[in-house]
C-alpha cells in the first residue's frame, strides 16, 4: 500500500502553525520539493493511519503514550505505567479489536489498569483503523482495530550480510532510571534467518510538572522475544515468535488513580506471553492464490497482593485462535475470503483459589472483501463477515448470539492530485469475556443484547508537489453498548448507545531535507444517559477528549544527523457528570529530538530526546478526571503527567 507523507506529527496553536508552514514554504524556495509518486488507487481500501518504526527511534518510544503522541484520533491516559488506557475517538480499547501480529488481545485482568502492554523496541509498524473498518479487521470491531506489527529478522539484516547484533541504552532523567535492550539476529542458512531480543528497563517515581514525585509509578520491565522466518521454497514463507513480557513494581491498589489516604501502594505483577505462528503461500504466476494461514495464543497475568486486608488477588485472560484468508486478483478484483475463531477464557479469584471463577467464551467467524477497481478512477469496496459468539457467564449464564457485519465503500479520483470517499460499515458483537477483578462482584445482566455499531465516513485527500492535504467528517454509533456504569448495584448491563462524531483536517509538506505536519481533530462522545462520556463513570466505554492539534517539523542535515519537534495541544472541555460538572484543563506537551550518526552505517548513533520541552503541568484528558471538587470525592484524580525529562540513547550495531 502506497503511504502519503505522514502528517500530524505533533501540535500548535492554529496561529504557530501557520508560521511554521510559512517558514517552511519560505525556505522550499531554495529547491526543489521532491515530487511524490503518482497515486494507485488500488489498496487505497481503508484510510488508515501508520505510527513507523523511525518515529518510535526518533523520539525514544518506552510506552503506549510515546507510541501514539503523533496520532490526533489516538489518546492514551493513566500516566507512564500499566494504568494507561488508550482511546480511539473517545472510544475505550476494550471496544476496539487489538491485535500483535494478528493474536487479538481480549478481556480485562483489572479495570483500573489497562489491557494493552506493548514493547516498542519490538514494533515495525502499527496500523491505525479508526471509526467501523471492513470485514478483514477481526470479529467486533466496534469503535476500530490496532495493529501491532514486530519486526521480523530481515528487517534488521543488510544486502550481503549473514549476522548481527544491536545494542542499545537509554539513561531517563526525570524517573532516574535506565534501559537497555539486546538484539541478536542473522541467516540460518540460505532459508531460514532468526532473532533474539532481550530488553530491561528500571525506572524510579517520575516527578510531575510542579516538581511533586508522582507515587507508585516507578517499575521493572523486562521483555523477552523470538521470531524464527523460513523460506520453504520460493512462494512459500513461515514465521514462529514468541515474547514474555513482565513489569513488576508498586503500584497504587487503584493504579488508575492518584495516591490518598485510602488508595495505598501494593505490590503488583503484571505478565504477558503471546506465542504466533503464520504461513504464507503466494506464487507469483498465480493471481487467483495468496493464502495466508496464522494461529496464536496469548495470555495475560496480573496479581495484587492488597497486604493486611484480603491479601493476593489474580486475574488470568487466555485466547487462543487462527485465521485462514485467501486473496484472489481477477478482473480488477482484489477478492478476500476466509475464516477465523477464538476461544477466550477469564479466571480470577483469592491467592488460595485463583481460578474460583472463570467465563469461557468462542467467536467463529466467516468473512469476504472485495475492492474492485472500476476503470481508472473508481474503488468501490464490498464486504461482509458473519461472527457467532457464544458466552458462558461464572453463575452460570449462556448467552449465544450470532450477527452479520457489512461494510460497502466507494473511493473516486477526480484528478490526478484529488481524490473523495465516502464508506458504511457496521459491526456485531455479542457478549464476551468481562473484567477479572470484578467477576465476583459485578454480575452479568441475563438479558444482554448484543452490541451492534454502525459508522459513516466522508473524506477527501489531496496530494501534489510535496502537498498533503486531507480531511474526513464521522460519525459512529454503537447500540446497546455493555458496561458497569455507575451508580452502583454493579452489574454489566446494556448501558444504552454509544455515539461518537466528529472531524480530523491534516496537512503536511515534504522536501527532500525537510518535512513540516500539522493535524487537528474534533470529537464528541456521549452515551444516552444523558451524560458526557468520562472514565468514572463509563469505565470501559469512553471518555471525552478535547479539540487537540498535532504539529511536526522534521530536518535532516546530513546523512548522519537529524532534528525534529513534536507537539500535542488539547483545549480545555467541560464534561457533565453524574455527581456535577468538572472542567478539564488544556495543556500543550512539546517534545524535540536530535539524532547523530558517529559512525558509517550506524555502527554508533547517539540519541538525546527531550520530552516535555516547558516542563509542563498537566493531566492528560486520556486519564481519570479531577473530582476533588465535589464534596465525597476527593482523592478521584488521575495520576499527572511526567515533568521534563531527558533521555540520552546510544545504539551500536556490530
Amino acid at each position: 500500500m502506497h503511504r502519503y507523507p505522514t502528517a500530524g506529527r505533533a501540535g500548535l496553536p492554529f496561529r504557530l502553525c501557520t508560521l511554521a508552514l510559512a517558514l517552511a514554504a519560505a525556505s522550499a524556495q531554495a529547491e526543489e520539493p521532491a515530487e511524490l509518486p503518482t497515486l494507485d488507487v488500488t489498496g487505497q481500501h481503508i484510510q488508515e493511519a501508520e505510527v513507523t518504526n523511525e518515529t518510535l527511534e526518533h523520539f525514544q518510544a518506552t510506552d503506549l503514550e510515546d507510541v501514539f503522541a503523533s496520532e490526533p484520533e489516538v489518546s492514551v491516559g493513566g500516566g507512564h505505567s500499566v494504568a494507561q488506557k488508550l482511546y480511539l475517538r473517545g472510544v475505550e480499547d476494550t471496544m476496539v479489536n487489538i491485535s500483535i501480529d494478528g493474536a487479538q488481545q481480549v478481556g480485562q485482568t483489572f479495570h483500573h489498569t489497562g489491557r494493552i502492554n506493548v514493547e516498542p523496541e519490538l514494533l515495525k509498524a502499527v496500523d491505525v483503523k479508526a471509526g467501523t473498518p471492513d470485514a478483514l479487521a477481526g470479529p467486533g470491531a466496534l469503535g476500530g482495530a490496532i495493529r501491532f506489527e514486530t519486526k521480523d529478522p530481515e528487517d534488521l539484516l543488510r544486502p550481503g550480510e549473514s549476522a548481527g547484533a544491536l545494542l542499545k541504552t537509554t539513561y531517563f532523567s526525570n524517573a532516574e532510571g535506565f534501559k537497555g535492550n539486546g538484539t541478536l539476529f542473522g541467516r540460518l542458512n540460505d532459508a531460514w534467518s532468526g532473532m533474539l531480543m532481550a530488553t530491561y528497563q528500571d525506572l524510579d517515581d517520575f516527578e510531575d510538572g510542579n516538581g511533586d514525585t508522582v507515587a507508585a509509578t516507578g517499575a521493572r520491565q523486562s521483555l523477552g522475544f523470538g521470531k524464527v522466518v523460513g523460506h520453504l521454497t520460493d512462494t512459500q514463507t513461515v514465521r514462529l515468535s514468541y515474547e514474555r513480557r513482565e513489569d513488576a513494581g508498586l503500584r497504587n491498589q487503584r493504579p488508575q488513580w492518584q495516591a490518598s489516604s485510602w488508595n495505598p501502594s501494593y505490590p503488583l505483577e503484571n505478565v504477558r506471553e503471546t506465542w504466533n505462528v503464520g504461513y504464507e503461500l503466494a506464487p507469483s504466476d498465480n493471481p487467483l492464490l495468496h493464502l495466508e494461514v496464522s494461529a496464536y495464543h496469548t495470555e495475560n497475568q496480573l496479581e495484587q497482593n492488597v497486604i493486611g486486608r484480603w491479601g493476593i488477588y489474580g486475574a488470568q485472560t487466555q485466547s487462543w485462535g487462527g485465521d485462514v484468508r485467501n486473496t484472489s486478483r481477477l478482473g480488477g478484483h482484489e477478492l478476500t475470503y476466509g475464516v477465523d475463531y477464538r476461544r477466550d477464557s477469564l479466571t480470577a479469584g483469592p491467592g488460595s483459589n485463583p481460578d474460583a471463577n472463570e467465563q469461557q467464551g468462542k467467536v467463529y467467524g466467516v468473512f469476504v472483501q472485495d475492492y474492485w477497481s472500476l476503470g481508472e478512477r473508481w474503488l468501490l469496496g464490498l464486504g461482509g463477515r458473519y461472527d457467532r459468539y457464544q458466552l458462558d457467564g461464572n453463575l452460570g449464564e449462556r448467552f449465544r448470539e450470532s450477527g452479520f457485519s457489512p461494510n460497502a465503500s466507494l473511493r473516486f479520483q477526480a484528478t490526478d492530485s484529488l481524490g473523495l470517499w465516502v464508506s458504511h460499515a457496521r459491526a456485531f458483537r455479542g457478549p464476551q469475556i468481562r473484567d477479572g477483578f470484578k467477576v465476583d462482584i459485578a454480575p452479568l445482566d441475563p438479558n444482554l443484547k448484543p452490541e451492534k455499531a454502525r459508522s459513516n465516513e466522508i473524506g477527501f485527500d489531496y496530494v501534489s508537489g510535496g502537498w498533503l492535504l486531507s480531511g474526513k467528517y464521522y460519525r459512529s454509533t454503537i447500540q446497546d453498548a455493555i458496561g458497569d456504569p455507575e451508580p452502583r448495584p454493579r452489574i454489566y448491563e446494556n448501558a444504552g448507545d454509544l455515539e461518537s462524531r466528529g472531524y480530523l483536517l491534516e496537512t503536511a509538506y515534504h522536501w527532500s531535507q525537510l518535512r513540516v505536519g500539522m493535524s487537528y481533530h474534533h470529537n464528541d462522545t456521549d452515551l444516552n444517559d444523558g451524560y458526557d462520556l468520562n472514565i468514572w463513570q463509563h469505565n470501559g466505554l469512553g471518555t471525552t477528549i478535547g479539540d487537540t492539534w498535532t504539529l511536526s517539523a522534521d530536518y535532516r542535515f546530513s546523512e548522519s544527523l537529524e532534528m525534529g519537534w513534536q507537539g500535542r495541544f488539547v483545549e480545555q472541555v467541560s464534561v457533565d457528570t453524574l455527581v456535577g460538572e468538572i472542567d478539564k484543563a488544556g495543556y500543550g506537551v512539546q517534545d524535540v529530538y536530535a539524532n547523530w550518526m558517529v559512525l558509517d552505517d550506524e555502527r554508533l548513533t547517539l540519541s538525546l530526546t527531550v520530552k516535555n520541552l516547558f516542563d509542563k503541568q498537566y493531566l492528560d484528558h486520556a486519564s481519570n478526571g479531577d473530582f476533588e471538587a465535589i464534596p465525597g470525592y476527593e482523592g478521584v484524580i488521575g495520576a499527572y503527567e511526567p515533568g521534563r525529562e531527558i533521555r540520552l540513547g546510544m545504539a551500536m550495531r556490530f
